[in-house]
């Protein structure tokens, strides 16, 4: 198996979340092995998304885990897969 980069385009519940303190706590909630980098895209009104790169193996599940731990989290309202490359 080799490693995939997937980027995670995540949608704070609303503009008034405190950024800085959910970047944290998606560094740990995302395992440490996998988390390389969050970038900010300011959507409009205000609202800005997250877009987290992960690495991960490519097998069966992929982004799964990290996708499903970040939906879990009260301060987000959706996670979506934007991107995926495999690494060589």
């Amino acid at each position: 198996m080799s490693d995939v980069a997937a980027i995670l385009k995540v949608m704070p519940e609303s503009p008034e979340i405190d950024l800085e303190a959910l970047k944290e706590t998606i560094k740990n909630t995302i395992d440490a092995d996998s988390f390389e980098r969050i970038e900010e895209e300011p959507i409009g009104f205000g609202l800005i998304a997250l877009n987290v790169t992960i690495v991960v193996d490519d097998g069966e599940g992929g982004t799964e885990p990290a996708e499903e731990a970040l939906a879990a989290l009260d301060e987000i309202q959706s996670v979506e897969v934007t991107d995926v490359r495999r690494l060589m």
